[in-house]
């Protein structure tokens, strides 16, 4: 033991290098333009770098009413195809309500009403029947929806081009947003405010808006306001979904700004066959429930791409570009909550942290001193060396350090010096049962390696629970609890007994220093 083989030395000084190395850019200035991306420092979090914070909400009403009225015509066809006659349907966000009044018909229509989708259930109110989606299946509708939200939240934030955002969900239907050195949220709420659904409907040429205004408008047909504030009459049924977009971006038709966008092979072959069977009539592109573009049909349109024009900036463009490229969202976000961190709060608990940090390591250090002389000047090292290997390996994970962040370093400053204290103490307990310095020394490593490992597995399980079932801060403080215990394990451990043995195979002592 006390000849260590040029390997493992070569091991443990090379660990200990590296996490120098990938802690150097924590102390260089303006690290993200002078250094390569693969080096940076470790990320702050919204509370130590300052910035935006906002709670969102899913609409979820919104959503459930809109999948209940894409039922309707599903519930026209099934009952039409099993040849039931029904006197209305009408739909709200708590379900269908089909109105039947023949009891025979009524017990009939359940069967292929519930065949629509998966999870319906189908009540009779009177001679009503209500369609609507069971207690499993709405919960996991909501969970979707929620998921939903948070990826295209997550994919507009990262076209935004914001460093670092933390996006998760928090309670029932909330997503918490936190962009860290964002001080102005304003483009930002905007970009998440706008569901961005994109439809493409027929214009109905039936009928003209003062007519339909007037009463003269088909069940299938509906009002909608264009970008300038016209109005159209345009079919209700959507010739093709804009799930069907793959792509979008920026073009320019005879110098104007406009936006290009691609479909996926069935949003194409759909596409293709609309413009084919209604040339010379006008297709309304509808975002948001508003006429954006309502170009005439000239030809057939097969190649799966379309231009959107309009009175369109380079800066409106590629927003609409971005949303268009991310998705729509599920259901409408509400914004429940907004805050600001100013950098310089942020500055301010970076620099009671440091404090913290500096006096903590002081009371360590007098304290093994004090009591083990020269094996607490070691230890001390070691403990110098485990804030190098846990910076270096935040910084390596590209984690994100928070204040409780903070406070997990400082916790383990005092945790780092346990696995030597309980070694020296068994050291000093090994002398005055008459052992020799060696055997002291190598006991008080090997007896206590069986104690030192059950307490930091314990914490790291403990840290682990943090992990899994806390949220934001509170991951923050376990992800750098868990590292410090890593760290302190391999230093306190390792470290140590490389400069013990180095000193006794040296100096050959008489007596521990202890």
């Amino acid at each position: 033991m006390y000849n260590l083989s040029l390997k493992r030395i070569i091991m443990i000084l090379a660990v200990c290098a590296l996490g120098v190395f990938y802690s150097v850019p924590n102390f260089v200035k303006d690290p993200k333009t002078t250094l390569p991306s693969w080096w940076q420092p470790v990320n702050l979090g919204l509370d130590l770098q300052g910035g935006s914070s906002l709670l969102l909400e899913v609409d979820i009403n919104t959503a459930l009413k809109e999948r209940m009225e894409s039922l309707e015509d599903a519930a026209r066809m099934s009952l039409k195809d099993a040849r039931i006659r029904y006197q209305n349907i009408s739909s709200n966000e708590n379900g269908l309500r089909i109105r039947i009044e023949n009891p025979n018909s009524r017990t009939k229509a359940h069967a292929p009403l519930r065949k629509m989708d998966e999870g319906l259930k189908v009540t009779e109110d009177g001679d009503t029947l209500v369609v609507n989606y069971d207690e499993q299946a709405m919960n996991n509708f909501k969970l979707k929806l929620v998921d939903q939200s948070i990826e295209i939240v997550r994919k507009r934030i990262d076209e935004y081009g914001t460093n670092e955002p933390s996006i998760q969900s928090q309670g029932y239907g909330r997503i918490l947003v936190q962009l860290p050195g964002l001080q102005n949220p304003e483009e930002v709420k905007a970009l998440l405010g706008k569901t961005a659904k994109m439809t493409f409907h027929l214009v109905d040429d039936s009928t003209t808006v003062l007519e339909a205004k007037r009463g003269k408008l088909k069940t299938s047909s509906r009002i909608v306001r264009g970008s300038l504030g016209e109005q159209y009459v345009i079919v209700k049924k959507a010739a093709v979904g804009g799930e069907t977009l793959t792509d979008a971006s920026v073009s320019f038709q005879e110098g104007r700004p406009s936006v290009s966008f691609k479909f996926n092979n069935l949003g194409a072959k759909k596409f293709g066959e609309v413009t084919k069977n209604n040339v010379g009539k006008d297709l309304a592109i509808v975002l948001d429930n508003e006429v954006i573009s309502a170009p005439t049909i000239q030809s057939a349109i097969t190649g799966g791409s379309g231009v959107i024009t309009g009175n369109y900036t380079a800066e409106t463009a590629q927003e609409l570009a971005l949303l268009l490229r991310s998705g729509a969202l599920p259901a409408p976000l509400n914004i429940l909550e907004e805050r600001t961190v100013g950098a310089g709060l942020g500055a301010d608990s970076i620099e009671a942290g440091i404090y913290s940090s500096i006096i903590g390591f002081i009371g360590v250090v007098v304290f093994l001193l004090l009591a083990y002389g020269l094996f607490g000047l070691f230890t001390t090292i070691s403990v110098f060396m485990n804030l190098f290997l846990m910076l270096g390996a935040l910084s390596f994970m590209g984690a994100t350090l928070t204040l409780p962040g903070i406070a997990g370093i400082i916790l383990t400053i005092g945790m780092a010096v346990d696995a030597n204290v309980l070694i020296f103490e068994r050291m000093r307990e090994e002398v005055k049962h008459g052992r020799s310095i060696r055997d002291a020394i190598e006991s008080g490593f090997t007896i206590a390696w069986a104690t030192i490992i059950d307490s930091n597995l314990t914490t790291l399980i403990a840290a682990g629970v943090l992990f899994y079932f806390g949220s934001g801060p509170v991951r923050g403080f376990a992800v750098t609890l868990a590292v410090g215990i890593v760290t302190s394990l391999f230093t306190s451990v390792t470290v140590t007994r490389l400069m013990i043995t180095a000193w006794y195979n040296r100096f050959k002592p008489k007596a521990l220093p202890i």
